[in-house]
């Protein structure tokens, strides 16, 4: 804010103006002129002129429901004005003189008022009709503004906590729902591996085991792998649940960025031939290393793979490749031929707790891609999706490489 008042005046003014202007070029000189046009007036006891940006402090604007800028508001003496339109300096000049006289008929109260207290107190006849005195005078029209001010701006903090808190709770019961929903099946697939193991070791034991090494290898591997998916889930959640505001705790280092992606593909292979899907992958062998965190890039390529199992159609094809984009970067792509993404939501997917709509009935909490970009961001690196709608989407990161 800020305040205009005439120099020469040692008392407080009592003509106070609130001004309400936005970021164009054109307001500095609107309040140039404002003020031009004030200082042509003699108004005893000064003009109190203060300037708000509505861009800074919508809540005020909201307060004294403007719909428009700039816009004049006299506070006081009351009643209130509010002044618009980009004729607002011929506006004020119109109404000035009969502010300056609401001026004067203000003071001619107060001195009333003042007087009326040199006399002796009357009698007290009841409640009603007790004389206070200089009670009878307005509160100081500065510190009415001030009060008013700090009072819509504590309104407009408590209203931002208050969304922020009820999209906490909508989010943690969303959370709850999906998490019963999405953990039965690991789990179940786990516990089935696991019973079908301790079936067969209770018949080898009684000398009737049909368990081969080659399917109990296989029953502890899916078993394995559910377990990892809990485990991922899991770790997201609670990734999830500390906020944007918490930094991620990186620990670099050195990383062979093709060997990562080999072991996680290693790992994906059952769920992915689960589903008849085909694999492309290009990982070059002479590929230079990362600085990077080799279990938080894990976090990323996982969850860009069970995205594009997650779409990818049966018979479909999965491609992953990592090229040396540039002296200074890798790129890692992770593609499937699943429905695309809609051009309006390829930037909204990387935000907190985001879902297509199509989504809403498939598993996952809208923070996987969240989670991913804030990863890639806090190795200083970029991440973005190129998509066709109906014809899939490839899901691109980049990474700095390793210098000594």
């Amino acid at each position: 804010m800020q305040a205009f008042s005439d120099p020469t005046l040692n008392s407080a003014p009592i003509l106070q103006l609130l001004v309400f202007v936005d970021k164009r070029p054109s307001s500095g000189e609107q309040i140039r002129y404002i003020q031009e046009c004030l200082s042509s007036y003699q108004i005893d006891r000064g003009v109190d002129l203060q300037v708000i940006d509505v861009v800074e402090k919508p809540y005020l604007a909201e307060h004294f429901k403007l719909v428009a800028t700039p816009s004049l508001i006299k506070v006081y003496p009351e009643p209130r004005q509010v002044l618009a339109g980009s004729d607002l300096v011929v506006q004020l000049e119109k109404w000035l003189p009969r502010w300056q006289r609401a001026v004067e008929a203000q003071i001619t109260k107060a001195l009333i008022s003042s007087d009326r207290d040199t006399l002796p107190p009357a009698p007290m006849v009841g409640a009603d009709q007790a004389t206070t005195g200089s009670g009878l005078s307005q509160p100081h029209p500065t510190s009415y503004l001030a009060e008013l001010i700090r009072l819509s701006e504590e309104v407009f903090q408590l209203k931002q906590e208050k969304e922020e808190l009820l999209a906490q709770v909508t989010f943690k019961d969303r959370i709850i729902a999906m998490l019963a929903h999405d953990l039965r099946n690991p789990l179940t697939a786990t516990s089935i591996a696991l019973e079908t193991l301790e079936m067969g070791t209770q018949s080898e034991a009684a000398g009737e085991s049909k368990l081969t090494l080659a399917m109990t290898a296989q029953l502890l591997r899916h078993a394995r792998t559910q377990t990892k998916a809990i485990d991922r889930m899991i770790t997201d959640l609670l990734q999830a649940a500390q906020g944007n505001q918490t930094d991620l705790r990186i620990q670099a280092q050195e990383l062979d960025l093709g060997a990562l992606c080999r072991d996680v593909l290693a790992q994906w292979s059952d769920r992915i031939h689960a589903k008849s899907q085909r694999l492309e992958v290009d990982i070059p062998s002479d590929l230079p290393t990362v600085y990077a965190d080799p279990e938080r890039l894990r976090q990323v390529i996982v969850n860009l793979l069970d995205n594009a199992v997650k779409y990818t159609p049966e018979q479909g094809t999965i491609q992953v490749s990592i090229l040396h984009r540039t002296t200074q970067k890798i790129q890692v792509s992770v593609c499937d031929d699943g429905p695309g993404i809609p051009e309006d939501n390829r930037e909204k997917i990387f935000e907190e707790r985001f879902r297509l709509q199509r989504d809403e009935v498939k598993e996952g909490y809208g923070i996987g891609l969240a989670l991913c970009r804030r990863i890639i961001r806090a190795h200083y690196g970029q991440i973005w999706v190129d998509s066709v709608t109906g014809r899939g989407s490839c899901f691109h990161f980049t990474l700095p490489v390793y210098r000594l």
